[in-house]
């Protein structure tokens, strides 16, 4: 469909509507490519609305990016592996995840320069979170534990640091990567309050943007957690991505843990912001006590 301005909300455009759980926005080559899971589908978008069905295939989560040469990475829930898209659309295995954890659930996925691809994943909200670290050969190591719940993540872009949102403990965690990709010397990068990080990106001066389900907002922090600017939806915020002056946002109705295996009515958006407008909703707020 073609985007259209919402009344109400100034610099906003609806790119998309009508999806599920929606996830893993990327800016990639001229296109927001993102993950529909509920329907088992990766999806590019342009700035026109015109859609392309990348690929499909069945995994609760559903999370990817991409590799150096430009392949898509996705880590599969029903293969327990990293899978990657060749050029002919098929997918192929990268790396099998199935001895890193006892029946853990993988979510985010993000590639460095070198082809090495770092995968979060829980087995529940206990602490038993984890990042693992996939090397081009295929060999897999857990190289950070205790997070109650890892979600988004990022890397600086000189692959110096890995910023992990963890959930359920209202904070961005950052982790200096050592040479061999290893993570040691854990920090909060930023205490959030009572908000709970999803999805995250990284701006251009350093701020960090982080999705929020429960609150149904979009809030962009500086290290140690100062709130520069807010951006309030109408549904739970699942991710987001920036590129220039335009903040994209994947955002879908939320009916809670209990009934996620269930829920029909998720009425996912691919939604773009355009942070050069002034707007009610992307004026600076106060952290909530």
């Amino acid at each position: 469909m073609s985007p259209g301005r919402a009344a109400g909300l100034p610099g906003m455009d609806t790119l998309m509507t009508g999806l599920g759980l929606v996830e893993s926005p990327r800016r990639h080559d001229g296109r927001l490519w993102f993950s529909d899971w509920t329907h088992g589908r990766i999806i590019a978008v342009d700035d026109a609305g015109a859609t392309e069905t990348i690929l499909e295939h069945a995994s609760l989560p559903l999370c990817f990016d991409f590799l150096p040469d430009g392949r898509l990475v996705l880590a599969s829930n029903r293969e327990r592996a990293l899978l990657v898209r060749e050029p002919d659309g098929s997918l192929a295995p990268y790396a099998d995840l199935a001895g890193l954890a006892p029946a853990p659930t993988f979510n985010e996925v993000v590639a460095d320069p070198r082809g090495r691809v770092y995968v979060n994943g829980s087995g529940g909200t206990d602490g038993s979170g984890f990042v693992a670290l996939v090397t081009p050969d295929g060999s897999a190591r857990v190289v950070a534990e205790d997070l109650a719940f890892p979600n988004g993540m990022l890397l600086t872009p000189d692959g110096t640091t890995l910023v992990v949102a963890d959930s359920y403990r209202n904070e961005l965690v950052a982790f200096p990567v050592a040479p061999d990709g290893g993570l040691a010397g854990r920090r909060t990068w930023a205490g959030l309050g009572e908000d709970n990080p999803d999805g995250i990106c990284l701006d251009a001066t350093g701020a960090i943007w982080y999705a929020d389900v429960p609150h149904q907002r979009c809030v962009r922090v500086a290290e140690g957690g100062a709130v520069l600017a807010t951006v309030a939806l109408d549904r739970g915020g699942f991710s987001c991505a920036v590129e220039g002056d335009r903040l994209y946002v994947v955002a879908a109705r939320w009916p809670g843990m209990d009934r996620l295996a269930t829920f029909r009515d998720w009425d996912g958006q691919v939604l773009r912001f355009d942070l050069t407008e002034p707007a009610e909703s992307s004026e600076p707020a106060a952290r909530e006590a």
